[in-house]
């Protein structure tokens, strides 16, 4: 990979993107020691407390160089939303030096840039409600119950982007594309950040993404996951932690440890491949950072 990205007017915020285990942590971080930048995190996963390893967040090595911010700072039973985020990044992106935004949630990204509307949040029964449909009758049935608009805009192998559209309709009345078409400002407008995109072939992503999730295995995975085991409950947003589950399911004895670390490195393999679908319709005009390895 590209060892640096390269030198960008402190007054601008740099917006950094890639898929899971494709390295752009350790380009943000240099970026922000060489410029004495904050790094801010874009990662609906890693905003959680509780699973800091399989999801990924900077160690603690990281964090002594240089500030991160909103990391781990949201309690794992507790919701959160991309309209959460953009509020908490609101004043963040008027420092200076401005920070690195760095993550792999396209729709953070995409909120940033052309605003978001004004949703109200799901109410808990409806959300109870969206968790029992999906578990019952599965995301494609889910998403066949959306508004024609509202699914020709969103990921529909998107659990969480499928059920919170559904929610959304469900408690409104009106389709997630209908309250998007009345989007507010964005906070940072095309052209006024510099963009990049981790760019890695597949074969060598899912190289690293293998070898990433034996790396957490051997920095205590499987202990995180034994201690979340007592409260997991599998309808919560940290939940969806990549490999959460499938620890959980082998200390409950319903696979093998082998099955469970084969599934997490799929399902991770698989995440990777549609957030690669994401950031090619997306991000096409952001500048790409190659990697060979």
């Amino acid at each position: 990979m590209d060892s640096r990205l390269p030198d960008a007017d402190p007054g601008r915020p740099v917006l950094l993107s890639g898929c899971t285990a494709s390295g752009k942590s350790a380009l943000a971080l240099e970026l922000a020691q060489r410029q004495g930048r904050e790094i801010v995190n874009a990662d609906a996963l890693q905003v959680y407390d509780g699973w800091r390893i399989l999801t990924a967040r900077p160690d603690d090595a990281d964090l002594a160089a240089a500030p991160h911010l909103l990391y781990g700072h949201v309690g794992y039973r507790e919701t959160y939303s991309v309209g959460d985020w953009l509020r908490e990044v609101a004043p963040l992106v008027a420092r200076r030096p401005a920070p690195v935004i760095i993550g792999g949630t396209g729709l953070y990204f995409q909120a940033l840039m052309k605003g978001l509307a004004d949703i109200p949040p799901t109410d808990p029964d409806i959300r109870a409600e969206a968790n029992g449909r999906l578990a019952e009758d599965g995301l494609a049935a889910m998403a066949d119950a959306l508004d024609p608009e509202t699914r020709s805009r969103i990921d529909l192998l998107n659990p969480a982007r499928v059920q919170r559209a559904w929610e959304v309709l469900r408690q409104t009345g009106r389709g997630l594309a209908s309250w998007q078409d009345e989007t507010g400002p964005a906070l940072v407008p095309p052209g006024a950040a510099d963009c990049f995109v981790v760019q890695i072939g597949r074969d060598a992503l899912n190289a690293r993404i293998d070898r990433r999730f034996d790396a957490m295995m051997a920095a205590g995975a499987l202990e995180e996951a034994r201690r979340m085991e007592p409260d997991w409950d599998p309808d919560r947003q940290s939940s969806r932690a990549i490999g959460a589950r499938e620890l959980v399911g082998a200390i409950r004895g319903s696979m093998s440890m082998a099955e469970a670390i084969e599934a997490a490195k799929l399902a991770t393999r698989q995440y990777a491949k549609r957030q690669r679908t994401w950031m090619r319709s997306k991000m096409g005009s952001w500048i790409a950072v190659t990697s060979q390895n």
